[in-house]
C-alpha cells in the first residue's frame, strides 16, 4: 500500500468533509456518499486515499465497507499541521485582527 502525504491529502474539500462526518463513527460508503453529490464511486476513491494516508480504516462486513477515523493517523495528521503554526502565523493574524478593525478608507469621501 502506498502511503501518501495526509496534509495533501486532507487539503482537498470532499474528503475533509469525509473526515468530519467520520468524526461522529463508524460509517458504510452508502451512508457517506449520501451526504455528497459526487458518484459513490467517487465517494469510495476519496476514501481509497484517505486510507492510503493512513487517516481512516476500513473493515469489510459481508456487501459493506465500513470507515472510520484512525486515531493515529489524525494524530498524525494533527503534528504535521502544528508545525505550521509557527510565531510568523501568530503575527499574521494578530496583524489581519488589527486591519480589520481599522475604519475603511473611501477615496470618493473628503477628510
Amino acid at each position: 500500500m502506498t502511503v501518501l502525504d495526509p496534509l495533501e491529502v486532507a487539503a482537498e474539500p470532499n474528503r475533509r468533509r469525509l473526515l468530519q462526518l467520520l468524526a461522529g463513527g463508524e460509517k458504510t460508503v452508502t451512508e457517506l456518499a449520501l451526504e455528497f453529490t459526487v458518484s459513490r464511486s467517487a465517494v469510495s476513491q476519496h476514501l481509497l486515499l484517505l486510507e492510503q494516508a493512513g487517516l481512516v480504516v476500513a473493515r469489510k462486513e459481508g456487501r459493506n465497507r465500513f470507515y472510520r477515523l484512525d486515531a493515529a493517523g489524525m494524530n498524525e495528521l494533527r503534528r504535521l499541521f502544528d508545525q505550521f503554526w509557527t510565531s510568523e502565523l501568530d503575527q499574521l493574524v494578530a496583524d489581519a485582527g488589527r486591519h480589520a478593525a481599522l475604519p475603511l478608507h473611501n477615496p470618493k469621501e473628503k477628510s
